[in-house]
């Protein structure tokens, strides 16, 4: 029972590059999708907290403009004492 021709060393060392670059790829591919995946929750973690803070100033009956004001108004405060 013939088996085939035996491989070289160089070519047995050449199929396992080629495995390891396949392998690369795949873990490549797999980061890229993780690194999406990331982004996107990142973005719903940041939704979540507007939605949060956009109740709590529903609640307290503040509007966006107001809360601009008040920002605007405590940065300029905290500049003065820094001054």
């Amino acid at each position: 029972m013939a088996r085939g021709v035996r491989k070289s060393p160089v070519e047995k060392l050449q199929d396992q590059l080629n495995e390891v670059r396949e392998s690369i790829k795949q873990y490549e591919n797999c980061l890229v999708t993780l690194k999406e995946k990331e982004k996107a929750l990142n973005e719903q973690i940041e939704l979540e907290e507007f939605k949060t803070i956009r109740g709590l100033l529903t609640e307290q009956g503040i509007g966006m403009e107001e809360l601009k004001e008040m920002l605007e108004s405590n940065v300029t405060a905290v500049e003065e004492q820094s001054a």
